[in-house]
């Protein structure tokens, strides 16, 4: 494997994978997320529609749609033939509600009768 190409293959939230693929380190995360969307298991109950409806984890961390490969820092030949795993978390769909209006922004006064001296 040469040491400007990484194996990728990615966890989706049941378990299965997308995978495992050649990727140049200078791919960005967007890209990685096109590809998924492209290749995403068509009898999966909920298609996600873009790519911000994807979050991609690697080694615990967030990767960021503007970053590469490389600037993610995702570990690239640490392991020699390894495939490197992450995971893909789907945004879920909006159900059209508010969920601040079920947040009450009230402070409720205390009922303590304690007294500080």
């Amino acid at each position: 494997m040469s040491a400007e190409l990484l194996e990728l293959k990615f966890r989706l939230y049941d378990g299965t994978d997308i995978g495992p693929s050649m990727y140049a380190l200078t791919t960005t995360v967007s890209s990685l997320k096109e590809n998924i969307l492209s290749q995403w298991p068509k009898d999966k109950e909920y298609k996600p529609k873009t790519v911000n409806d994807l979050k991609l984890i690697n080694a615990g961390k967030i990767l960021e749609n503007n970053k590469t490969l490389a600037e993610s820092r995702v570990p690239a030949g640490e392991i020699p033939g390894g495939v490197v795993t992450m995971h893909v978390v789907v945004r879920p769909p909006n159900s059209g509600k508010n969920i601040e209006k079920h947040v009450s922004k009230k402070v409720k006064p205390s009922k303590c009768s304690c007294t500080i001296v």
